[in-house]
């Protein structure tokens, strides 16, 4: 039996798909809650969107958690052989020679740019926190100069408008027929052990 005829492995555990099903949900609410009321949609959405937020920040605490304590950097970490997969696929070259991965090095980028926005927008966040009133928490925006909350709005609202971008890319590119089988190894667990095989 082939390899492209082999029954499909297990690619994600449970827990790993349930953290990326409750990041999309508070990444949805987040984005929600932020760009509707820009186009005239008027309602409460301060604190759905810090509680999204935190959620979010939870989230990120148990990937992280999974990433040191489980699976290890090292399937997702760029190298080398990702590097020199780039080059080919840009001079339409085959990928023969590369060591086979889980990620290939589209998705590897894709997973560090979206990396970089949540903990960005994330980080940001939990800063703005101390402009709100909340149950647990007074409002204090004196504990930064204007100057500084300046440039945290900006950082914020970047991060938010690269998240909003790499969604849509992620989205796209989940639907695409090639792609189909990443998507259900996310909703059922089973999917391609490799992206990149060892030889195409």
């Amino acid at each position: 039996m082939g390899q492209d005829d082999a029954p499909p492995q297990v690619r994600h555990r449970l827990a790993d798909r349930l953290y990326h099903w409750s990041m999309a949900a508070s990444v949805i609410a987040l984005g929600a809650t932020a760009f509707l009321p820009m186009v005239g949609l008027r309602f409460d959405w301060v604190p759905i969107h810090w509680i999204a937020g935190v959620v979010l920040v939870a989230a990120v605490l148990f990937h992280l958690w999974r990433v040191f304590g489980v699976h290890g950097l090292r399937a997702m970490n760029p190298g080398p052989d990702d590097a020199r997969e780039v080059l080919r696929r840009a001079a339409g070259r085959p990928l023969d020679g590369l060591a086979p991965a889980k990620y290939d090095a589209l998705q590897k980028g894709m997973h560090l740019a979206a990396a970089l926005a949540v903990l960005a927008a994330s980080g940001t966040g939990l800063v703005m926190l101390a402009k709100i009133d909340t149950t647990f928490w007074r409002r204090n925006p004196a504990i930064l100069a204007d100057q500084t909350w300046g440039v945290i709005y900006v950082v914020h609202g970047a991060a938010a408008m690269a998240l909003l971008f790499l969604v849509l890319v992620h989205v796209y590119f989940a639907l695409i027929p090639g792609h189909r089988a990443y998507l259900r190894a996310m909703l059922t667990g089973r999917g391609p052990e490799l992206a990149r095989k060892a030889q195409e």
